[in-house]
């Protein structure tokens, strides 16, 4: 497993991949602190800094700029941005794209370099060869030999196979995000199929969805049908080949909680890990819990759009 480095007065590290960047076992997520009111957002996001956890999450897309308008806010006071492993993620597959969503990113971040910038939602089968026939990758690669972006990475939360085509188009890769959660063991896991893969190629492996997604399901009240703790169902994922784990925390309460989770953690031993993946095994398999996986109904809006899909529902509707 990966080494997590305990520092006394702070929250456990660890090191991410061949970036050689320590960071945060959490990772603050970007479109939970969008949807707050911005004073309190940046109240958050000042005490979560203060609490040890120095590694940002956002998107260009996340409530239309919002999310990163105020991070940046947030991030250009008292010295802020300087305490903070900043990543943020480009939408486009096309170059013109690409470089007018890193120069936005730049500026609502109020920031002349972002430290992780990655394509958001490589969610569909064709992202891969759209990445490299209209140009984005190639542009991604340019703006970090410019020194505009330190990594580059790409994101998911589709399919394992979809985040292995990405993969293979470039040797390079410094990190990459995707789900991570216990029913993901039964159902198109990418904690069998892919993670394996990062850690041979030493890539940033950083979670998300610890919680899962299904219908209806809030993420500080998830539970898998009650079968499932949050707190043992991110203990769970923080105990798998993953570098970070981004957590979306919209209110005090919330960011207690996972900084309380972090602080302790003790990786579970495969034990205890076969033993809560027998309590969800009867409703994991089938993806109920995992709808971000099996529907569109968790992929953003701008990606929809961007392979035809809200016109084709319209139609069809």
């Amino acid at each position: 497993m990966i080494e997590t480095i305990y520092k006394p007065g702070t929250l456990p590290h660890r090191i991410l991949g061949k970036t050689g960047v320590s960071v945060s076992l959490i990772c603050l997520g970007g479109w939970h602190i969008g949807s707050l009111e911005s004073l309190e957002a940046i109240r958050l996001m000042h005490r979560a800094i203060d609490e040890g956890i120095d590694f940002f999450d956002n998107a260009w897309d996340y409530h239309m700029g919002g999310s990163e308008t105020v991070m940046g806010d947030a991030l250009a006071m008292d010295g802020k941005r300087q305490k903070v492993f900043l990543m943020t993620k480009n939408c486009a597959r096309d170059a013109v794209g690409t470089r007018q969503h890193l120069e936005d990113s730049l500026r609502r971040l109020k920031t002349d370099c972002i430290d992780l910038w990655q394509f958001h939602e490589c969610n569909y089968d064709n992202d891969a060869e759209w990445l490299l026939e209209r140009g984005a990758l190639a542009e991604a690669i340019k703006a970090k030999k410019e020194g505009k972006v330190r990594f580059i990475g790409f994101t998911g939360h589709k399919s394992p196979d979809i985040h292995r085509s990405v993969l293979d188009i470039y040797p390079d890769w410094d990190c990459t995000q995707f789900p991570i959660n216990v029913c993901d063991h039964f159902y198109r896991s990418f904690e069998k199929k892919f993670l394996p893969v990062l850690r041979e190629r030493n890539i940033g492996a950083i979670g998300m969805k610890s919680l899962g997604g299904g219908a209806g399901v809030r993420g500080a009240e998830f539970t898998f049908n009650k079968i499932c703790d949050p707190r043992e169902a991110r203990r769970y994922a923080l105990s798998q080949d993953i570098h970070s784990l981004v957590v979306g925390v919209d209110s005090e309460k919330i960011l207690e909680q996972d900084l309380a989770i972090a602080r302790d953690f003790k990786p579970m031993t495969e034990a205890e890990m076969n033993t809560l993946r027998q309590q969800v095994k009867a409703i994991a398999g089938d993806g109920r819990h995992e709808l971000f996986k099996s529907t569109t109904l968790h992929d953003g809006p701008y990606h929809r759009e961007q392979h035809g899909l809200e016109k084709l529902v319209a139609t069809l509707s």
